[in-house]
């Protein structure tokens, strides 16, 4: 299935007054802008207009591909939580826009997000070039549009690999002269590459050692769980059952790696699943740091259904075609209605954009599941859903990915144990 990212956004200079919308179709993996929609619409209020751009950029995502997943990002709070479901259309004007765009795709297949204002530029200057066209008493042209260019090229969510690799190859395609291949590989974590290649060079490739400072990145450090009950009889344990709490063997794993955490230093903030076993070892790295707990519902853990509480076995005997596809496809679902790891992917991507915008430049514990550690690991990396299953995360441990302004991200640590079997301080 494809993903696409559609940003909207609409406005008007009086509100109501002369109004218009634009809308761009983003491709999730590569970053790049597969089309543009703006217009001029007349007096309009800004919420009509906002609605506007989000009907026409979803009808430019579904002339693409109708099967697509759509991620929209608006920085109109009240369109996406309306669109969400969270909060009531009581204006007239906007209902049927509403319902239109309710219509263009299967609710299943859209997910909203709020964005900041500021990274929402691309949209935001085609409402205004549509917008400045109407006053001069035309109608928006693609041909006559800048709005790209303060927008890199190409662009995916931050922490993309696919964005992130393309940038790297454009860089590297405008250099003259050698690599010193011996200097590439003695470059432990190589700065990200931007879109504007540096001047030729016969050492290093730029995007390695010649690119622009693009500051301290958003570091996650990713901590799983301690151990339940359930964990070490390996059975399925997500957010569709109850919610263990930790066990005796997992509130010594969190003391342990808060422990670890303290004596590093660099954790700045904690972030939480909502989920109780999530929560108890957030507190105790919490009261080691003196920090507050912060819940984000994004980095929950999969609803598996059915499969709640049954080892894989059981659910091989039970279920058999069922877990056959889920191993076969990323759209499957488990038994009884659970979450697809394609919905997974979905959510998490959302929480970390999110999370990536809040916290910029600072060092973060993100205190989650399985799922969402190995999703983010391998958003990060480029690599194929199948991936997941060849990822062992142990009960506690620690991984870290960070996340660059340029949309590149740098993996730095997996599924570190060595606070669990010593007393010495974490590699992170």
């Amino acid at each position: 299935m494809r993903e696409f990212i559609v940003e909207a956004d609409g406005g008007s200079r009086g509100n109501p007054g002369p109004a218009g919308y634009g809308s761009v179709v983003i491709d999730a993996a590569t970053g790049e802008t597969l089309a543009e929609a703006a217009e001029y619409i007349g007096i309009a209020t800004n919420n009509v207009a906002e609605y506007r751009g989000l009907v026409a950029g979803l009808r430019a995502a579904h002339a693409l591909d109708p099967a697509a997943a759509v991620h929209v990002r608006m920085d109109s709070k009240l369109v996406v939580e309306q669109m969400s479901g969270r909060w009531k259309i009581k204006h007239p004007d906007m209902r049927p826009l509403a319902a239109e765009a309710s219509t263009v795709f299967p609710s299943a297949q859209v997910t909203y997000e709020w964005i900041p204002r500021e990274r929402n530029k691309h949209a935001d200057r085609l409402a205004n070039e549509a917008m400045d066209a109407g006053k001069r008493g035309e109608q928006w042209s693609a041909a006559r549009s800048t709005a790209e260019l303060d927008v890199p090229k190409p662009s995916g969510p931050p922490g993309d690999a696919a964005a992130g690799a393309a940038k790297a190859r454009a860089a590297l395609a405008g250099t003259r002269g050698t690599t010193d291949a011996r200097a590439a590989q003695n470059v432990a974590t190589p700065t990200p590459a931007t879109t504007t290649a540096p001047a030729p060079s016969t050492t290093a490739a730029p995007g390695w050692s010649g690119g622009p400072d693009l500051g301290a990145p958003a570091t996650f450090v990713l901590l799983r769980h301690g151990e339940t009950a359930l964990t070490p009889e390996k059975r399925f344990s997500g957010s569709g059952g109850g919610d263990p709490e930790l066990s005796a063997a997992g509130r010594e794993q969190a003391e342990r790696v808060a422990a670890a955490l303290a004596a590093r230093g660099t954790v700045e903030a904690i972030v939480s699943s909502p989920l109780r076993r999530c929560q108890e070892t957030a507190g105790a790295v919490a009261a080691r740091l003196g920090l507050d707990v912060h819940i984000e519902e994004g980095l929950r853990e999969t609803d598996f259904g059915a499969w709640e509480g049954l080892t894989f076995g059981e659910v091989r005997e039970r279920y058999p075609d069922d877990i056959s596809a889920w191993l076969s496809s990323s759209r499957a679902e488990p038994t009884g209605g659970g979450e697809s790891f394609a919905t997974v992917s979905r959510r998490v991507a959302a929480a970390r954009d999110r999370l990536v915008g809040q916290y910029a430049g600072r060092t973060v514990l993100l205190v989650t599941h399985v799922t969402p550690i190995k999703t983010l690991l391998r958003l990060a990396l480029g690599a194929p859903p199948e991936s997941l299953f060849r990822m062992e995360l142990s009960a506690a441990s620690l991984s870290a990915v960070a996340y660059y302004r340029d949309g590149n991200a740098s993996v730095r640590l997996f599924n570190e144990t060595a606070h669990l079997r010593t007393n010495s301080p974490s590699g992170v």
